[in-house]
């Protein structure tokens, strides 16, 4: 390629020069960027307007007015139903094939399809003599591609900007981005030796004496090389080992790839090393400013910050080999629904892992939830098992002992929820520590409301236009609730204030689980003793059950769909959760048999008596119903209970006794219709979990969207969707 002359290929030929088709490329990359970010200051205006219009009126519906927001919405509804769709999962000796969503195949097809045409626009592939064309064309075609990769890497990501996705949105499109480059990089290199095949040992000769085709054939196995360690189970082994190869192979195969293209097309390299660059840069510098204490003087000269660095970890174990990793008077706000990367140097050097914020600003702290799996993660679970375990204050708490810790973020992108009328959130295990906060804010906005200015489309007031929050979280044990168990209690409370202060808002949760069916039993023979707390059924307009990436602990291995229990189980509420019935058997190696995997269709459905999980045994197990959340005292027949006894009772419950307790799994389908239902305006549905969980989710809405004919004159409205996935 170096000693090519540009013009000549195209001279008498009709075909345009070579840097024609990058441009043509970039063109068209451009086309999908911009829509993409036309889209996104739709959906930026129309949040605005709704925030600054229900600051007027507050019971105005979260749906389109005007005539171009209503064709956005149709145009939007018939958009998502595609692009959530998808095939049924197969299943291959156990092991479950997923398929993958139309959407995002479409936009890969798309890619594939214009580097084709590209490629091999005006050429003869069955024409010997136009291999060495071809070869050229492809080489120029695939060098162009190398910016779009980088583009799509780096966390301070402009597309992601632009079009209001996350980095780790964009992760797929980078890598299979870098896949389509493998394709073009392999027609390259495949008619070039096509060219040279019928002269013997040619392509040998080439390879072993000419500098440029070693050069590019390096190139071209380290891109090899890349692709393949970039697949899931390769990139999961060992991630940490994973990132430094990523980085330190990526620097190699670009300075192959400098030296075996002519210098005309060095600017597709240059422009990706400022990009890298940049990133870093930024990076560096954000981090520097959030971490070090002196570049932030009104926490020091009030006190709440001392010493060079602004972040002090505190490390607490909790049930099921998870940590608590609190930072107080953080340095730094974020949204709901975001990650930061944690580093602690003095418990695991040199690393930095993502995990999600599970609390809110309102908070005054930074709280994280981190599952104990390997490397890191696991340093950080025994340092809080070995703090566990030191003397307690004279009031019986632990005596904290700080660490220095380091925060880089906050990143991730979420439509802010406040701008729907009814939210339905999904978690299973530590994807609570996403919908948790993200249902917080918007009780947190419901609180605020009154004491705000009217607002506009540029600075929006601090209320919400939600109505109905439906909150589902999957859990094995006890043990995982009392993660959350102060924080649900917080928002049962806070609901019932504003309902007796006469707003029209509604918060409904169940709580799943899987594997410990006495927890249930004795929750339910515990609010059955309670005064004013009897549980009743009633219509989705009638119940209110009070009451969430993460972690969303990128790495989270459970499956929704096994539920494979752990025989780690920590005592809570001084109720061990060990049973003769049950923690032996969801202990054993048989435990995947005996836990409760019954999924229930219908929670109006469900009696007091059902039976839905055996775990060894045929008794009926009581199942806890929905309870309603009102300004009202209830008193309809409950059991003469005194004061001091009823007391004590509410002191033992590990959860409200007004949230919904079910042995089993939920059907995501049934649940989303109900509030669907009930939805004057648009609704939003996020799930954060395993990928059982988070596939019959998105399954459900999609397919709800085009049975209800959502946007397209039946009067149903918009279902927007944001399923947060572990996994790297």
């Amino acid at each position: 390629m170096g000693g090519m002359d540009m013009g000549g290929m195209s001279a008498g030929s009709g075909i345009p020069p070579l840097f024609t088709f990058q441009q043509m490329y970039w063109a068209v990359v451009g086309t999908a960027i911009g829509i993409a970010t036309v889209v996104n200051v739709l959906n930026y205006v129309l949040y605005r307007q709704r925030l600054a219009a229900a600051s007027q009126a507050l019971s105005t519906p979260a749906k389109p007015k005007s005539l171009l927001f209503r064709v956005n919405a149709t145009v939007t509804a018939i958009t998502r139903e595609f692009s959530g769709a998808s095939l049924s999962s197969l299943t291959i000796r156990g092991h479950i094939i997923r398929m993958p969503l139309a959407g995002p195949t479409a936009l890969v097809i798309a890619n594939v399809i214009t580097l084709v045409v590209l490629c091999f626009y005006k050429l003869d592939t069955t024409d010997r003599w136009s291999f060495e064309d071809i070869g050229y064309r492809t080489g120029f075609v695939s060098i162009c591609q190398i910016p779009l990769l980088f583009l799509l890497a780096g966390k301070n990501n402009i597309v992601g900007w632009l079009t209001g996705f996350s980095y780790e949105k964009l992760n797929w499109l980078h890598r299979w981005t870098a896949r389509c480059l493998l394709l073009t990089s392999t027609i390259h290199m495949g008619f070039w030796f096509g060219d040279w095949w019928p002269y013997g040992s040619f392509v040998v000769e080439k390879l072993t004496t000419d500098p440029l085709t070693t050069r590019g054939f390096v190139a071209y196995i380290i891109l090899l090389w890349i692709t393949f360690s970039s697949m899931t189970p390769i990139r999961g082994w060992y991630y940490e080992f994973f990132v430094l190869q990523h980085l330190v192979s990526f620097a190699v195969f670009i300075g192959f790839v400098y030296i075996h293209s002519p210098a005309e097309v060095h600017v597709y390299i240059w422009i990706p090393v400022a990009l890298f660059f940049f990133d870093r840069v930024v990076r560096v510098l954000r981090t520097v400013y959030i971490n070090v204490s002196i570049f932030h003087p009104k926490q020091r000269k009030q006190g709440s910050m001392s010493g060079f660095w602004a972040c002090k970890a505190d490390f607490k174990p909790l049930p099921h080999n998870t940590t608590r990793i609190t930072i107080s008077n953080p340095p730094i706000s974020w949204s709901p629904g975001q990650h930061v990367f944690l580093s602690c140097h003095s418990i695991v050097p040199l690393q930095s892992h993502p995990f999600t914020i599970a609390s809110i600003p309102e908070d005054g702290k930074m709280e994280f939830l981190v599952k104990s799996e390997k490397g890191g993660t696991r340093r950080f679970f025994r340092h809080a098992e070995k703090l566990g375990q030191l003397p307690t204050s004279g009031e019986g708490d632990r005596i904290p002992q700080l660490k220095s810790a380091a925060v880089e973020g906050p990143y991730g992108a979420i439509r802010p929820l406040r701008q729907f009328d009814s939210i339905i959130l999904f978690a299973g295990s530590t994807g609570a520590t996403f919908t948790m906060p993200l249902m917080r804010d918007v009780v947190s906005a419901w609180k605020s409301t009154g004491s705000n200015g009217g607002g506009s489309l540029l600075s929006p007031p601090a209320i919400a236009v939600t109505r109905h929050i439906r909150f589902v979280w999957v859990v094995k044990s006890r043990g995982q609730l009392s993660w959350f168990s102060a924080q649900l209690s917080g928002v049962v409370e806070d609901v019932r204030s504003l309902r007796s202060q006469g707003q029209n808002v509604e918060v409904e949760i169940s709580i799943y689980c899987t594997c410990d069916t006495e927890f249930t039993e004795e929750h339910q023979t515990l609010v059955s003793s309670l005064p004013n707390e009897r549980p009743h059924h009633g219509s989705v307009e009638e119940l209110m059950t009070p009451v969430s990436s993460a972690t969303s602990e990128k790495n989270e291995k459970a499956d929704f769909k096994s539920a494979e229990p752990t025989s780690d189980v920590r005592e809570v509420d001084s109720r061990t959760e060990s049973n003769a019935g049950v923690a032996h058997a969801c202990g054993s190696e048989t435990a995947a048999e005996c836990c409760c995997k019954a999924t229930i269709e219908d929670e109006d459905a469900i009696t007091s008596t059902t039976h839905t999980c055996t775990c060894g045994t045929t008794n009926n197990v009581p199942v806890a119903e929905k309870a309603r959340i009102d300004s009202t005292t209830r008193s309809n027949g409950s059991p003469s209970l005194s004061s001091s006894a009823a007391s004590d009772m509410s002191k033992k419950l590990l959860l409200h006794p007004s949230i919904a307790l079910f042995n089993g799994r939920p059907q995501p389908r049934n649940i989303i219709r109900k509030s669907l239902e009930q939805a004057r305006g648009e609704s939003a549905v996020v799930a954060c979990g395993p990928s059982g969980l988070t596939c019959d989710v998105r399954r459900a809405a999609v397919g709800l969207g085009d049975e209800r004919a959502v946007h397209k004159g039946s009067g149903a409205q918009g279902i927007y969707l944001h399923v947060e996935t572990f996994g790297m």
